[in-house]
C-alpha cells in the first residue's frame, strides 16, 4: 500500500464513529428498548467491522456511517439474527406428509393442548388418583389400546426408536427372521439390518427378494429365534412374480412354534382411508387382530398427529419392553403426549373426522377447490416474477409422503411457471424458485419438466390471503420482471 494510500485510509478510518456515543444516540434507542443494549453493541460493532473491511477494500463510503444509515443497518442485523432458524412454510411440493416439511400438521385441539402444558404444570408423571408419582404411558395407554385392540401399548420418539426398542429389548444376542423382500431403507438410511446390528440382534434373512413361503420362516426357526419380523414396505413396491407370506399364515407358525411375530407398519393408520377415496392401507386393528404379537408405528405421518412412535401388541411383551433401559432414553416429552391425545380422541368419532384431522382434510380436499385458489392467486403470482415468465393453471398430482405411500397419487391442481419464450428454462428458473424460497414465509415448490410447479393441495383457504398479500409486496416496489 502506498503513503498516500495509507494517510487516506487513515483518514477514512479516523471517521468511524465512538461506539458508546452511537449506541447512546437517539437513533439507536428504539433498537436497545427492543434488542437489548447488550447485543444491540454487538451488532453494532460487526457493522463497523464490515464498514472497516469495505474501507481496506477501496469501497468505503461515508454515508454509510451517519447515525440514522447506521441504525438502519444494525437494525436489519439485528432483526435477521432474531429470526428464528426454525420457519413456517408454504408447502407447495405437492407431497402432504413431506418429511423435510415437518409431516403432519397438528389439528386445533392438539395445538391447544400443547399450549396448555407449556404455560401451566401437568401430571406428566404424578397420578392424581393415589397422589403418587405416575407411569407418563398411563395417560395415553387406554385410549391407544381402546382405538387399535391391543393389550397395552407404549411410546417412543419415532416408529424408527420403536423398532430399536423392541429389538433391543426381546432380541439381543438372539436371531430374527425377516423376509428378504422385506428388508427396506427408508429416509436419513434407516435400514433394518443396520437397526437389526444395533439393538443386537442377528438377522435371518429368508425367501428371495419377489417371493417368499411359510415354509422359509418354518425350517429358518431355530433354539436362538427371538422373533419372526414384517416390515411393511411404504416406500417402494414389487410387482410381477411375487409371493409374500400373509400375516395370520405368519401368526399360525409363530404361535404353533412359540416365536413372537413382530410387525412393523411403519406409517400405520387406525381408520379404513378407502372410504374417502384414498389407497387401502391395513390398519394397527387388522394388524393386531390377524395375529401380531406387537405391532410398531408412526404418530406424524397417516395418523395425522405430532413425531412419535407407538408400540402395540401382548401385555408381557410390551412389559419387557418397557422395563428396558432404552426405553427412557427414547420416551417422549410433555408436548408429544399433550398433542399426540387429542388426535387420538378424533378417532373416537370416525364421522367427523375429515374435517378436523388436518392430514385427512388435506388429502381428501377436492380439485375443485386448489384450481379456484390457482386462478386466484395467478395474476399476484405473475405481477412478483415478470412477463419473462409464463404462468398455466394446470392439473398435477399429488404425493401422500414420501415415506407414506408414496406410489400412490392423488388429482390435484397447482400452477406451472415456465420462460415466456418456450426455451429451455435453465438457471432462469432456478432463480424464480429461489425468489419464492427467500420471502419472508418462504415458498416451497418443486421444478420438473422444465417447469417451477407449485401444488395447491396444502395452500387452504385460511392461508391464501397472507400468500397473495407477501407476493404483493414483493413485486409492488419493483419495475416489471425485476424478480426474474
Amino acid at each position: 500500500m502506498s503513503e498516500v494510500t495509507s494517510v487516506a485510509l487513515r483518514s477514512l478510518m479516523a471517521r468511524v464513529p465512538s461506539v458508546e456515543r452511537m449506541i447512546a444516540s437517539a437513533g439507536f434507542e428504539p433498537l436497545v428498548a427492543e434488542y437489548g443494549r447488550t447485543q444491540t453493541l454487538a451488532a453494532l460493532r460487526s457493522t463497523l467491522d464490515d464498514w472497516r473491511r469495505e474501507a481496506q477494500a477501496g469501497r468505503a463510503c461515508l454515508d454509510a456511517l451517519e447515525e440514522s444509515r447506521l441504525a438502519q443497518s444494525v437494525g436489519a442485523l439485528l432483526r435477521e439474527r432474531a429470526r428464528g432458524s426454525v420457519r413456517t412454510v408454504f408447502n407447495l411440493t405437492g407431497t402432504v406428509l413431506h418429511t423435510n416439511l415437518g409431516r403432519a400438521l397438528l389439528p386445533d385441539a392438539a395445538v391447544q393442548a400443547v399450549v396448555d402444558v407449556l404455560t401451566r404444570p401437568a401430571n406428566l408423571e404424578f397420578d392424581l388418583a393415589t397422589g403418587r408419582r405416575g407411569d407418563r404411558d398411563d395417560l395415553i395407554d387406554d385410549l391407544i389400546c381402546e382405538l387399535t385392540g391391543a393389550e397395552a401399548a407404549t411410546v417412543v420418539n419415532n416408529n424408527a426408536a420403536a423398532v430399536l426398542l423392541t429389538l433391543s429389548a426381546l432380541a439381543s444376542k438372539k436371531e430374527v427372521i425377516v423376509s428378504r423382500g422385506e428388508l427396506v431403507e427408508i429416509g436419513g438410511a434407516f435400514r433394518i439390518p443396520d437397526i437389526m446390528s444395533r439393538a443386537g440382534a442377528k438377522l435371518r434373512e429368508v425367501g428371495t427378494t419377489n417371493r417368499t413361503h411359510l415354509k422359509d420362516y418354518d425350517e429358518a426357526i431355530g433354539d436362538r429365534t427371538a422373533l419372526l419380523m414384517k416390515v411393511h414396505c411404504s416406500n417402494y413396491a414389487i410387482s410381477g412374480f411375487t409371493k409374500e407370506v400373509a400375516l395370520h399364515e405368519l401368526a399360525s407358525l409363530g404361535k404353533a412354534r412359540r416365536v413372537p411375530v413382530a410387525v412393523d407398519l411403519g406409517s400405520g393408520t387406525l381408520v379404513d382411508l378407502t372410504q374417502w377415496g384414498l389407497p387401502r392401507e391395513t390398519t394397527v386393528r387388522e394388524t393386531v387382530e390377524g395375529g401380531a404379537d406387537l405391532v410398531t408405528f408412526s404418530g406424524d405421518k397417516l395418523l395425522g398427529g405430532p413425531q412419535a412412535g407407538l408400540i402395540v401388541g401382548r401385555a408381557d411383551l410390551i412389559g419387557k419392553i418397557k422395563k428396558h433401559p432404552l426405553k427412557r432414553a427414547l420416551r417422549v416429552g410433555k408436548l408429544t403426549l399433550a398433542a399426540l391425545e387429542p388426535v387420538l380422541r378424533l378417532y373416537r368419532a370416525p364421522e367427523f373426522l375429515r374435517d378436523r384431522l388436518t392430514t385427512l382434510r388435506l388429502l381428501t380436499r377436492p380439485a375443485d377447490d386448489m384450481r379456484n385458489a390457482a386462478e386466484r392467486i395467478a395474476p399476484a403470482l405473475l405481477r412478483a416474477i415478470g412477463d419473462e415468465f409464463s404462468i398455466a393453471i394446470e392439473p398435477m398430482f399429488s404425493q401422500i409422503g414420501s415415506g407414506a405411500l408414496p406410489v400412490d397419487v392423488l388429482p390435484s391442481y397447482g400452477v406451472a411457471v415456465r420462460l415466456a419464450s418456450g426455451k429451455r428454462p435453465g438457471r432462469q428458473l432456478a432463480k424464480v424458485e429461489k425468489v419464492l424460497r427467500e420471502l419472508p414465509r418462504p415458498v416451497i415448490g418443486r421444478i420438473a419438466d422444465d417447469a417451477l410447479r407449485l401444488d395447491l393441495r396444502c395452500l387452504e383457504a385460511a392461508d391464501e390471503a397472507a400468500f397473495i398479500a407477501q407476493l404483493e409486496a414483493y413485486s409492488a416496489p419493483q419495475p416489471k420482471g425485476a424478480g426474474a
